[in-house]
C-alpha cells in the first residue's frame, strides 16, 4: 500500500488569509463595520468558515444571518484565488511526492465548493487522491473521524499516513486517529499548538525527508 499524506489546506498549503479577508470585508462593509486586516483574521482560520464569521462578528459585537453566510461562502468561492498562492516550495515538493509513490489528499475544515474552486484555481488538484472538506462528512477536525473517512476515501490507512497540519485541530485529529503529525511551523497557527506532533517542519521543502524518516520509525 503506497503511503499517504494528509495534507490542511488554509495556512499549510496555501496562503489564503489575503482572500479571505478580502470576501469578509465586501460582507461587512455595506454595515458600516470597521474593517478587517489580516493581523486580526489570521487567529481566527482554521474552524471552518462559519466559524470564522462568528468570531470575526463577535470581535465587532455583532451577528449575521444565515443569507449573509451564504453571500459570504458565495462570494468567496467566485474569489478564492484572487491574490491566494501556493506556500513557497508546495508545488515541487508535492511532485517529490508523488514520484516517491505517495498519495496524496486534504482535508480541511474550508467547505467543499471553495476548496476544490481554489485547488482547481491553483492548479494544484491534480495533485489529489482525495478531498475531505469541513462539510464531506458528519464530523471535522479536531474529531479523528475528518481524517480517518478522508484517509478512506483516498484508500489510505493510518500505519502508513502523515498528516500535515498548522493549527491544534490538525494534531488533535491525528493523535486521536493514529495517524503521525507533522506541525507546519510556517503556518497560521501559533508554536504552541505544535504540541503532541511528532514533528515540526520550518518550511514546506523539508517535508519529504521528515515524513520518509518518521513513516520508517514508525514501521
Amino acid at each position: 500500500m503506497a503511503p499517504t499524506l494528509l495534507l490542511d489546506l488554509d495556512g499549510t498549503l496555501i496562503d489564503s488569509a489575503p482572500d479571505l479577508v478580502a470576501a469578509l470585508n465586501r460582507l461587512v462593509a455595506p454595515r458600516g463595520m470597521a474593517l478587517f486586516d489580516r493581523a486580526e483574521i489570521i487567529p481566527m482560520i482554521g474552524d471552518g468558515a462559519r466559524v470564522l464569521l462568528n468570531r470575526a462578528f463577535a470581535a465587532r459585537n455583532a451577528s449575521f444571518t444565515d443569507a449573509e453566510f451564504d453571500a459570504y461562502l458565495a462570494d468567496y468561492t467566485a474569489n478564492s484565488a484572487v491574490e491566494t498562492r501556493p506556500f513557497p516550495g508546495v508545488v515541487d515538493t508535492l511532485k517529490r511526492f508523488a514520484a516517491a509513490g505517495w498519495s496524496l489528499s486534504v482535508c480541511t475544515n474550508k467547505p467543499v465548493a471553495p476548496t476544490l474552486s481554489v485547488l482547481a484555481a491553483l492548479d494544484l488538484a491534480p495533485f489529489f487522491a482525495a478531498i475531505g472538506g469541513g462539510d464531506s462528512f458528519p464530523t471535522r477536525k479536531p474529531d479523528p473521524a475528518h481524517l480517518l473517512n478522508t484517509l478512506a476515501l483516498a484508500g489510505g490507512s493510518p500505519d502508513a499516513a502523515i498528516m500535515v497540519g498548522d493549527h491544534s485541530n490538525d494534531v488533535k485529529a491525528a493523535i486521536g486517529a493514529g495517524i503521525t503529525c507533522i506541525f507546519a511551523g510556517w503556518g497560521y497557527g501559533a508554536p504552541a499548538m505544535a504540541e503532541g506532533s511528532a514533528a515540526v517542519a520550518q518550511q514546506f521543502s523539508d517535508l519529504p525527508g521528515l515524513a520518509e524518516r518518521l513513516l520508517a520509525k514508525r514501521a
